[in-house]
């Protein structure tokens, strides 16, 4: 987190005053060395799956092609379903990887350099065009592969509930309503949606504790 956010939320918002004051500074760290292919690749690996799991599959399909760090959009259209099944990917997750595959080589999926220069909504606009791919998916690209810092998903269920929690509601609240608080933090919603994770696992963290020690 940058300084100019940090003091801008803590003016802004006396709930993210709080949160700040009990989760210390923003840690968020983006990685930005990977392609948009190679992050929508990674994306719909990760999806439904523990980290662990991801990761295995993820090996095993680099595995696939000898010599490469990460295959290219081109390398993936040439290997075969059933080399991409043996690597622990689901048919539907095959197709999603076809449709990257393939958007990338007719340029509906930007280069790295290209995607640098364009809108957060543009790039959500054009990414969700590709099979198995939403909104949240694209929003967790901006954040955690573009470091984009006014990105704020407030469909994420980690989000919602870390709002709920520093808001005291009874009940989750609808991203609706989430967005309609959003607009007073931008231009650093990234950060703002960073300490709402932050509230969030600090319950689940609490929770378990209690769990062990009931």
């Amino acid at each position: 987190m940058t300084p100019e956010a940090h003091e801008f939320l803590t003016k802004r918002c006396k709930v993210m005053r709080r949160l700040i004051r009990v989760h210390g500074p923003c840690t968020l760290v983006s990685e930005k060395a990977h392609t948009p292919f190679q992050a929508l690749v990674r994306a719909v690996a990760h999806q439904q799956l523990n980290g662990t799991a991801a990761e295995t599959i993820l090996r095993r399909f680099r595995a696939l092609f000898p010599g490469k760090k990460f295959p290219s959009a081109s390398d993936l259209a040439a290997v075969s379903d059933e080399a991409l099944r043996g690597a622990g990917f689901s048919w539907a997750k095959i197709a999603s990887l076809r449709d990257i595959a393939a958007k990338t080589l007719d340029g509906t999926i930007p280069t790295l350099r290209a995607i640098r220069k364009m809108k957060d909504e543009e790039i959500i606009e054009r990414l969700v065009q590709v099979r198995g791919v939403g909104r949240w998916t694209v929003e967790m690209m901006l954040i955690f592969k573009l470091g984009r810092p006014d990105v704020f998903p407030a469909d994420d269920f980690g989000i919602r509930d870390g709002f709920r929690i520093a808001y005291g509601l009874d009940e989750m609240p609808k991203p609706k309503e989430i967005l309609t608080h959003a607009e007073r933090w931008r231009p650093h919603g990234t950060t703002a949606a960073w300490y709402f994770w932050q509230a969030d696992n600090a319950a689940r963290k609490k929770k378990a504790i209690k769990g062990v020690t009931a």
